[in-house]
């Protein structure tokens, strides 16, 4: 019995999988490039601003802390900690 050849099918899905993994990574590296460049890499500390902030500027900060987190500046447990507290403090009408 002779062995089965890997179909010309099979060999595209691999190379999808490889070219997918390739862009990935890519991307990776330009956003932490980007991060290295000049964005503010210094994690967000909820406790040091003041107790009277607006909407608009808590939500400012928990993009700014969901970048960090995407650019793996800071951990997740930070990341929940902090995004926790800053929901806390956005006001409810």
């Amino acid at each position: 019995m002779a062995a089965s050849r890997t179909t010309f099918e099979k060999l595209q899905r691999d190379r999808a999988k490889q070219a997918k993994a390739a862009a990935k990574r890519e991307k990776r590296q330009q956003r932490a490039a980007e991060a290295a460049e000049g964005h503010d890499e210094t994690p967000v500390d909820v406790t040091s601003y003041g107790e009277e902030l607006s909407a608009t500027e808590l939500l400012q900060l928990v993009e700014k802390l969901h970048k960090q987190f995407e650019d793996e500046v800071i951990s997740f447990e930070d990341f929940e900690e902090q995004k926790a507290e800053l929901m806390a403090r956005l006001p409810v009408d």
